[in-house]
């Protein structure tokens, strides 16, 4: 089969930045998996994505101008509805067989073969290769029906009549294999070569495209685009650290700015500018903050880590002279600067006390009131957890803290930039006199925000960040709304996750059920239901994956979490305890024998007692694991009470022996009641001691 590259381009109007990468990408493996299913090209192709702002593009390596012949067998139906008595085709199978193509005279051809418990009749037939026009036109149609799309644009065609629906409006399609136009048809477009490059800078318009090879290099001498998102972005990223760089400082880093300006423009150009210093007297995150969500501006830090006044545009055109274009962003971006420093002026003439009254009348949940009882609820939680941690000092802290917290909800800055609430609350509070314990845990409550956020600072803002989580779970929970497959509007799982770092990576002393119980009664009878259960099993879920994947194998993970610790900082130590335990060349066998004393245990009729009469041990196997119980139980017993896991577990290795001479030499269900009842006193004796820190019968499977 011979083969060549096939290029297909969708020019179209500017695309929407935050989708192209995604657009682009869908685009391509929607056009080379159509073909690859026509078989004009391998199951897996090779193919490479173009994007730019004005364009979707597809490269794909070794297609063929026509696929291969083939024969295709087709399953019709059992034979006993296709035959009749006689062997005469049934009127099903007659029909069957004209929606094929064929008619009754085939039947007599037709293969048997037993499928599952009967016979099936098979059709054969051979099916001519498609060309690459009739499996590009179907590829092309699919992938263009399935992309991605934010959100679709109608808009009518040349003819004035006939609309079409795409994410922007279609002005051009190419569609060469190799050298050749491959006549294909799709948004009202019919493929070409000819395409268009930079709107003010291209040195051809249009550029006719000689070869399917040659279209990223036509593209970026003749039509000064940089095609390949990935380039362009590469191309961008040297620009920035070059320009930055002779400045003496660093672009900030952000890499959803990053992809966003580089579906803005088709060759970047970069330039340093500057704005006024008295700006700077505003807190960075707000200045920051406005030049990349509203000029996608890349401001410029010192090696501190401190906003200087200068930071990089990219602009999508290179003058002689950029001084024009340098002069407008700076007058762009001064009024934007202004707003920020009067928000923040303006805010700063309340204190953050003096809003707490307006959080009434602000709804947070129709279901769960507004946000002032919501910070009440808050503010019981972190006390709470506030006097477990330091006492009646850091729960009056934690108290006020959290009556701030929200404040700043209120503010004129958040109002427009809800992505500083927090941030904002922490700088009015320092300015209103507050303390920096009681700033930072308002700025930091809402951390962790995402996975490998930092933590917060202190142990108020620990208290409060694990109160405001809390407070969200139980009450969410408490009305029903609970995550389903992968819908979290509310983000819930992550909220677990933040509450489980804290109390590990911070070794907080906290009981798990209790944090969960003093949530949901922080609200008023009859608000919420209880569901402490289901909200302990949800953290406990969470938790379970997190620990998987810091390593933990599935069996050392359930070993732990099968007992529910109640304190979450010590299940690493138990981990890392049941792995140590797992490398002893008697872990296997201990973990299989503790199997087996479950389910006896489980058998037993009624409850059974951890007990032992030493009066009725009869039998040596019975005698020797009591008296080994008795040496190695307050030995583990009291490794774990002094939270030495390890040793715990290390000491049982000493039962192994006993262990396998009870089970060896002894009937655990006896004739005798009182002795079947004391031997299995003795396996629940035996039972609780190898399982304070895991259940070590996980470790058998």
């Amino acid at each position: 089969m011979t083969t060549k590259n096939l290029l297909v381009e969708l020019f179209v109007e500017e695309l929407p930045p935050k989708a192209l990468k995604m657009l682009g990408d869908a685009f391509a493996e929607g056009v080379s998996s159509g073909l690859a299913r026509q078989r004009l090209m391998p199951a897996s192709p090779e193919w490479t994505a173009y994007a730019s702002p004005r364009r979707l593009t597809v490269h794909v390596s070794n297609v063929a101008a026509r696929a291969d012949d083939r024969i295709e067998r087709v399953k019709l139906m059992p034979v006993a509805v296709g035959l009749a008595a006689d062997g005469q085709p049934t009127p099903a199978l007659v029909k069957k067989l004209a929606t094929l193509g064929a008619d009754a005279s085939a039947a007599g051809s037709l293969q048997r073969q037993v499928d599952g418990k009967a016979e099936a009749l098979y059709f054969e037939r051979a099916v001519k290769g498609a060309s690459l026009a009739e499996a590009l036109q179907l590829a092309l149609d699919e992938a263009i029906a399935n992309l991605p799309i934010p959100k679709v644009m109608q808009y009518q065609l040349a003819d004035g009549w006939t609309s079409v629906k795409f994410v922007r409006p279609a002005h051009g399609l190419v569609a060469l294999h190799g050298a050749e136009v491959v006549p294909v048809r799709a948004l009202g477009l019919d493929a070409g070569r000819r395409t268009h490059g930079h709107r003010f800078e291209a040195k051809v318009d249009p550029i006719v495209l000689q070869h399917a090879d040659d279209y990223a290099q036509q593209l970026e001498e003749q039509g000064a685009v940089i095609a390949g998102f990935a380039e362009r972005r590469a191309e961008l990223v040297r620009q920035l650290n070059a320009a930055a760089a002779g400045s003496g400082l660093t672009a900030i880093d952000d890499a959803a700015l990053l992809d966003e300006v580089t579906a803005l423009v088709e060759r970047p150009n970069v330039l340093v500018c500057r704005f006024d210093e008295q700006f700077l007297e505003v807190p960075q995150e707000c200045l920051i903050l406005t030049m990349k969500v509203n000029q996608k501006y890349f401001p410029l830090l010192d090696a501190g880590g401190r906003l200087t006044n200068r930071f990089l545009v990219v602009s999508n055109i290179r003058p002689d002279d950029a001084s024009r274009v340098i002069e407008g962003n700076e007058r762009v971006v001064r009024p934007r600067l202004a707003d920020a420093k009067f928000f923040f002026d303006q805010d700063r003439r309340k204190t953050l006390a003096s809003r707490v009254p307006g959080l009434d009348k602000v709804v947070y949940h129709g279901k769960l009131g507004t946000l002032g009882e919501r910070m009440q609820r808050v503010r019981a939680i972190a006390r709470e957890i506030a006097q477990q941690l330091g006492g009646a000092a850091a729960a009056e802290q934690a108290d006020r803290a959290a009556m701030l917290a929200k404040a700043d909800l209120l503010t004129d800055m958040v109002g427009e930039f809800p992505e500083l609430q927090g941030t904002m609350g922490g700088y009015y509070a320092r300015h209103d006199g507050e303390t920096d314990e009681i700033a930072f845990a308002i700025e930091d409550h809402y951390k962790p925000r995402f996975a490998g956020d930092v933590l917060p600072r202190g142990s108020t803002g620990v208290a409060l960040a694990l109160a405001d989580k809390l407070e969200t779970l139980a009450g969410l929970f408490g009305i029903g709304q609970v995550p389903t497959g992968d819908k979290d509007p509310f983000a819930l799982r992550r909220h677990a996750l933040g509450v489980i770092r804290m109390l590990m990576e911070r070794g907080l002393p906290l009981f798990l059920p209790r944090l969960v119980h003093i949530a949901f009664t922080a609200f008023p009878a009859g608000l919420v239901s209880d569901h402490e259960g289901e909200l302990r099993g949800f953290i406990y879920d969470r938790l379970a994956g997190a620990l998987r994947e810091l390593g933990y194998s599935a069996a050392e993970v359930d070993a732990v979490l099968t007992l529910t610790p109640a304190r979450l900082d010590q299940v690493v130590p138990r981990l890392d305890a049941v792995r140590a335990f797992a490398a002893l060349p008697e872990a296997f066998a201990l973990a299989s024998a503790n199997k087996r004393v479950a389910n006896i245990l489980k058998k037993a009729d009624g409850d059974v007692v951890a007990q032992v009469d030493g009066t009725l041990l009869f039998e040596s196997g019975e005698q020797a694991l009591a008296a080994a119980l008795a040496v190695v139980a307050p030995q583990a017993e009291a490794a774990f009470d002094g939270l030495d896991y390890a040793g715990s577990l290390l000491v049982l290795a000493a039962l192994k022996a006993p262990v396998d001479a009870f089970f060896d030499t002894v009937m655990v269900n006896a004739d005798d009641p009182k002795l079947r009842a004391n031997r299995l006193g003795l396996l629940a004796t035996l039972h609780a001691a190898m399982n304070r820190v895991a259940d070590l019968s996980k470790l058998a499977t």
